[in-house]
């Protein structure tokens, strides 16, 4: 009789460890359901390098949701020298065609509808990936902060992945989750962040962007580590009209793929055949209008994703018979300063610009304090 009553402590207590794990894997829908949205039984593939050739720590163990029909593009294989191609560049080849992918967590109403976002003056728009929260920490208190500057409306969006497997995913997840929950600001998409899935991620952005923030009249396109005047940018952009073409940066042009194999932007020919790029504004960050994200929007529809996203960006700005330009203020290269003997982080080099990429979290903090110091006395006051 006791052997019975063990035997039926330990089928609960099985029967509890099942029960919890599903509900670790399977979550009910909370309060919050309105605000994701996913795929109907997404397919899960699995992308693995071939044997024999390095792996990408980005694409290790990568993990690929897709819509319905969007599988591995077998033919790829056939194209010349793709067996020794690095796994994770064999990964992008396999599934370059796929643009569509699962909405984990959604802002429908970030810009009041698509109605009324025209009330939208500069949409932030900030690339992170999962695991960076301090940076969009300290963005939200500091350049990123949502407000009325001028009596212009500045809204914040973080585009993001998902990383890691395993636990550490469902940590990562939960970490955006409880943020979106608590400022409202992620965007989330179930593929691999990672560096080449960086054009994959604009898109995304882009495609959202058509259906809940069409009529928003300028954007920021930037990185979480950039430091960015957004006052400044209010002031440039107001003698701009949002219908029209703009797209303004680090211009770079005259410049092709790399080709070295140890180089984190190799492009090898069975990507891209010609040895020029369109001219393009560092990905660092850029400002374009609203019109012109429409445009590129459409463009890529009809184009193959590149493995750079601002090249990408390039490439559809070309398509579409548009050039993008060079503004002074943009420094996705880096500040010149003009001498080694004085101090790199003077407040006073960094008043004026629009944006500088680079910069730590408590970089960020101590300098926008700084460039806003009431006190602050510079040598052109």
């Amino acid at each position: 009789m006791r052997m019975i009553k063990l035997e039926a402590v330990i089928l609960a207590g099985v029967l509890c460890v099942v029960f919890l794990l599903w509900n670790v894997y399977n979550p009910l829908p909370n309060d919050d359901a309105a605000t994701h949205r996913s795929s109907s039984n997404p397919v899960q593939l699995l992308a693995k390098a071939t044997p024999g050739h390095e792996r990408s720590p980005a694409f290790a163990g990568r993990s690929l949701y897709l819509w319905g029909d969007c599988h591995r593009n077998q033919s790829a294989a056939n194209v010349t020298g793709f067996s020794a191609l690095p796994g994770y560049l064999q990964n992008f080849l396999y599934y370059q065609h796929c643009k569509h992918f699962p909405l984990l967590l959604d802002l429908p109403l970030k810009c009041g509808g698509a109605a009324r976002s025209s009330d939208v003056f500069l949409l932030l728009v900030i690339k992170s990936s999962p695991g960076n929260y301090e940076r969009r920490q300290v963005l939200r208190e500091t350049w990123a902060e949502e407000r009325v500057h001028r009596g212009a409306r500045i809204r914040r969006v973080f585009i993001s992945g998902t990383t890691g497997s395993g636990f550490e995913k469902l940590q990562l997840n939960k970490l955006l989750e409880l943020e979106h929950r608590r400022h409202g600001d992620i965007l989330q998409w179930d593929f691999e962040d990672s560096f080449f899935n960086l054009t994959l991620k604009q898109v995304l952005f882009l495609e959202w962007m058509e259906d809940c923030c069409p009529r928003a009249h300028f954007l920021l396109n930037g990185d979480d580590d950039i430091f960015a005047h957004t006052g400044n940018m209010v002031d440039f952009l107001k003698g701009h009209d949002s219908g029209q073409h703009l797209f303004v940066g680090h211009l770079i042009e005259n410049v092709g793929p790399i080709r070295e194999r140890g180089s984190k932007y190799f492009v090898p020919v069975q990507v891209q055949t010609s040895e020029s790029y369109p001219p393009y504004c560092g990905g660092g960050g850029y400002l374009l209008s609203g019109h012109t994200a429409a445009v590129i929007y459409n463009v890529s529809k009809s184009v193959a994703l590149h493995p750079i996203d601002d090249v990408f960006m390039g490439i559809c700005l070309a398509g579409a018979g548009l050039r993008p330009v060079s503004h002074m203020g943009v420094r996705t290269a880096g500040l010149h300063i003009p001498s080694p003997k004085v101090n790199p982080h003077n407040p006073c080099y960094f008043k004026d610009v629009l944006l500088v990429h680079r910069f730590l979290p408590h970089q960020i903090y101590i300098m926008w304090e700084q460039v806003h110091n009431p006190a602050l006395r510079c040598w052109n006051n």
